[in-house]
């Protein structure tokens, strides 16, 4: 009778197992909140979650803008072959912009710029607990070019209202419009979908594709005049300010007029069962997981504690490894 007591009543029997994961996922939810609260992000978290992101003012202190300035420029002189003035730099000497990657391991401050708590707790609320660095790098921007095509990066692993992957972005140097700032969509998170040519960049009546196809020359494609897509928002940054956005958001950018470079740094982060953009387990900086061995999230967002991906030795089932149970942890 008690059986058919609980079925009529649609009481089910559920195994210790599930519960204990379920319970797992409840407890990172709260753990999360109660980052958020504790950091005072209540507001940014309800703008990430109607707008699609979120901007926190002021995340990195004059030391570490500087040397993550330092560094990436040391990376362009030395991919480049000659020195970018970021104040006085015309197309001549950086034209447009060019991806600068794998920084993490670059500079000492980039490690410690990945672990800053307030952007890290929004990229937590996204991604969950046991979320991976994808990236890390620098989209850095001289003079002319084009503008940054407008697109949403979870395309390209699947796009679900859960977000999958995440991007945040710092400004190293003042962004504006003339400056080649950032553009996001307030809401475009929720399309599920990436922007079509006729949502994106135009030149006159020119969509980016038929501009591209056209082959254009440096001097052609600085003199076009290019309309910015229906309801972009132009994000006004300073130094030190981070943007952060579900992987659904629409994103570009404004090509730069202004003398010199617009420098950023980028973190973009996934799910545990994504591939990275970068490939994670590299042995060759052990300096940099001992300097963090206090700091058991460090080794995390490295992918250190991913459970898949063994060889012959088999799954590690000793706890050194993990899979989340839901959406949070």
């Amino acid at each position: 009778m008690r059986g058919a007591t609980a079925e009529r009543s649609g009481a089910k029997r559920v195994s210790p197992v599930v519960a204990h994961m379920t319970g797992k996922d409840d407890e990172a939810r709260e753990r999360v909140l109660a980052s958020i609260a504790e950091l005072d992000l209540n507001e940014n978290l309800l703008e990430l979650e109607t707008n699609g992101y979120t901007v926190l003012p002021g995340v990195l202190s004059e030391d570490r803008i500087e040397r993550a300035k330092a560094a990436i420029l040391r990376r362009v002189e030395r991919t480049t072959g000659k020195k970018v003035d970021p104040d006085k730099a015309t197309s001549d000497d950086f034209s447009g912009m060019a991806y600068q990657h794998y920084l993490i391991f670059e500079d000492p401050v980039f490690p410690e710029i990945l672990l800053e708590p307030k952007p890290l707790a929004m990229i937590t609320w996204l991604l969950g607990e046991s979320c991976v660095l994808s990236s890390m790098g620098s989209h850095f921007r001289g003079p002319g070019g084009m503008p940054l095509s407008v697109h949403a990066d979870g395309v390209r692993v699947g796009m679900t209202e859960t977000s999958l992957v995440a991007n945040c972005n710092y400004a190293l140097t003042p962004y504006s419009r003339e400056a080649g700032a950032l553009v996001l969509f307030p809401g475009s998170h929720r399309k599920q979908r990436q922007p079509t040519a006729h949502e994106n960049w135009m030149a006159g009546h020119e969509t980016v594709p038929q501009i591209m196809a056209k082959k254009l020359d440096p001097e052609e494609l600085d003199a076009l005049e290019w309309t910015v897509p229906r309801g972009a928002v132009t994000m006004d940054l300073n130094p030190g300010d981070a943007a952060i956005w579900h992987g659904n958001s629409w994103h570009g950018g404004w090509r730069r007029e202004l003398p010199g470079a617009r420098i950023n740094l980028a973190a973009y982060f996934c799910r545990p069962h994504l591939s990275t953009q970068e490939r994670r387990g590299d042995t060759r900086y052990p300096e940099v997981f001992e300097r963090y061995a206090d700091e058991p999230r460090f080794a995390r967002l490295m992918g250190e504690k991913i459970f898949n991906g063994w060889r012959e030795e088999g799954p590690d089932f000793t706890g050194a490894k993990t899979s989340p149970s839901g959406l949070f942890d």
